[in-house]
């Protein structure tokens, strides 16, 4: 008899030889376990949102959660594939491994004020959660605690593991750790991210890049005194830019490309010896990706050929395009139908049409009803990237949206951040973690699950074998952000969430909800 039929074999006598009760009444244990846990989930979304960590610098969030996972039995290895941040968390043993994924990072000049319809930030121009990512780990961490509970309860085979999103916004950290072999065995991944609705989805979704920066090194010389003598890396930079702009008439009209100069010289009167241009380049295939970034690249040669300058490239980050498992999609479904979306209060609704005036928007409130599942809309919808697809296309994996933030915001802004520490996000976090875990309990208990959901997988790769957009000896880039978090470190020590002294952050930030105009 082979693994997988000695596998489906004691999961489908697991629930009854090994005196669990059936699947029906372990997830109405779950449930109950989870609404159990409202407050130790609130306290993990109030907590994170307050860290306000930015990519590759998540040393608070990091310590934070692999300490509360320790302390409920998980195993914990830090420090995965060369990234002080990452970290695997394993509890159980056997098949199936059923995994969970959520980013843990913010994202600079966000910083907000929970709970505030209006433009308010904690520190000026700071980081902050401006995407809603502070509440991911919640729900994954809530959930897979209660998984290991029923599981260890009723001495069922299987393991939990807990993985971070570390770098989402730089698109700069699931690639390594596939490339690490840190999810090679994972049998199925449940992905999650913030949303003003409760869904999930199967099929494409998002467009897929390359992130790269080009540096370009000249010779320095005085600006008045001797410029000829000088090679201008700074020229270089202008000159590739002005090069892309043109080309992008005769590129697709479905990609999307965009730059910043991340140093351009120290001071005028000196002719720039060092520049640096940072660019994301994405398509919809992976072939599509590669050729886009290898155009790129032919114009940068050509900007560094024009003003005798020489030219490296840094790859830092990249993701394919999403797709996501129907099988697995489905079974979710169901799940958030049973669930149901929150109980919002008025006071909820109030926040929620003040903000939406504030961006001058339609001032519906939150989200009411639970759309059907579907087909991804692949290129017709949003042309955003996630490096979760990176894990998609190497194991069956799906996205719960989770519905904690308030419908019209603007994504990777301050708006973002205001429902994030509040009792939107906190009973949007309860109800992700209740989906997740239901999801998780199917693909444990239901053997048939799981093998359509492998079957399907299977469809999906059957012509198109992922392969890494980044040279496999490449090491992630985890000086990013660093010198910008040391400059806030000290204020935002004396912002942290203390949950001992304060039921809530609005609490201790003496924040009455909601705040209006």
């Amino acid at each position: 008899m082979n693994a997988a039929i000695r596998w489906s074999t004691v999961l489908a006598l697991s629930l009854t030889a090994w005196g669990a009760p059936p699947l029906e009444e372990l997830k109405s244990e779950a449930l109950a376990m989870i609404d159990q846990r409202r407050v130790f989930t609130q306290r993990m979304v109030d907590s994170i949102y307050s860290f306000s960590e930015l990519g590759f610098q998540e040393f608070e969030t990091a310590a934070y959660v692999t300490a509360l996972l320790e302390k409920e039995g998980f195993q914990v290895t830090r420090g995965v594939a060369d990234m002080p941040t990452a970290f695997v968390a394993t509890w159980g043993s056997g098949k199936p491994v059923i995994g969970f994924m959520a980013d843990i990072d913010g994202l600079p000049e966000t910083s907000q004020k929970p709970g505030v319809a209006y433009h308010a930030p904690l520190i000026e121009n700071g980081p902050g959660h401006g995407e809603g990512h502070n509440a991911g780990q919640a729900v994954n961490v809530t959930a897979a605690i209660v998984v290991k509970q029923l599981l260890e309860k009723y001495k069922l085979p299987g393991t939990v593991r807990v993985y971070p999103g570390v770098a989402e916004e730089l698109l700069a950290s699931r690639t390594y750790m596939i490339n690490a072999g840190l999810l090679k065995d994972v049998d199925a991944m449940l992905s999650a991210h913030i949303s003003s609705e409760f869904n999930t989805s199967w099929g494409d979704r998002g467009s897929g890049l390359v992130s790269t920066q080009y540096t370009f090194h000249g010779q320095s010389a005085h600006g008045a005194g001797s410029p000829w003598m000088g090679r201008s890396a700074l020229d270089a930079v202008e000159l590739m830019n002005v090069g892309w702009n043109f080309r992008r008439e005769h590129l697709r009209p479905e990609h999307r490309s965009h730059y910043v100069i991340v140093h351009g010289g120290d001071q005028p009167n000196v002719v720039p010896p060092v520049a640096t241009v940072w660019y994301f380049f994405r398509e919809w295939e992976y072939e599509r990706i590669r050729d886009l970034h290898a155009i790129g690249t032919r114009i940068a040669e050509a900007a560094a050929q024009m003003t005798d300058t020489k030219m490296t490239q840094r790859v830092l980050g990249a993701a394919w395009p999403g797709h996501y498992n129907r099988p697995m999609a489905e079974a979710m479904h169901a799940n958030i139908r049973r669930v149901g979306l929150p109980q919002w209060s008025e006071a909820d609704e109030t926040l929620a049409r003040a903000v939406q005036r504030e961006m001058k928007g339609a001032e519906g409130g939150l989200s009411k009803e639970i759309r059907d599942v579907h087909a991804s809309p692949g290129m017709t919808g949003g042309a955003g990237s996630d490096d979760i697809a990176e894990v998609a296309w190497n194991m069956p994996t799906i996205v719960l949206n989770y519905p904690g933030n308030i419908p019209g915001t603007i994504g990777h802004h301050w708006s973002s951040g205001i429902a994030m520490a509040t009792p939107i996000a906190h009973k949007g976090a309860t109800a992700g973690a209740k989906a997740q875990a239901l999801t998780a309990l199917d693909l444990l208990a239901r053997p048939d699950l799981m093998q359509q959901a492998r079957a399907y997988f299977a469809e999906q790769t059957k012509d198109r074998k992922w392969q890494s957009l980044i040279p496999v000896e490449t090491k992630a880039p985890i000086e990013l952000n660093r010198e910008r978090m040391e400059r806030v470190k000290g204020q935002l020590q004396k912002l942290r969430y203390d949950p001992e002294r304060y039921a809530t952050y609005l609490d201790q930030l003496g924040i009455q909800y909601p705040t209006v105009r």
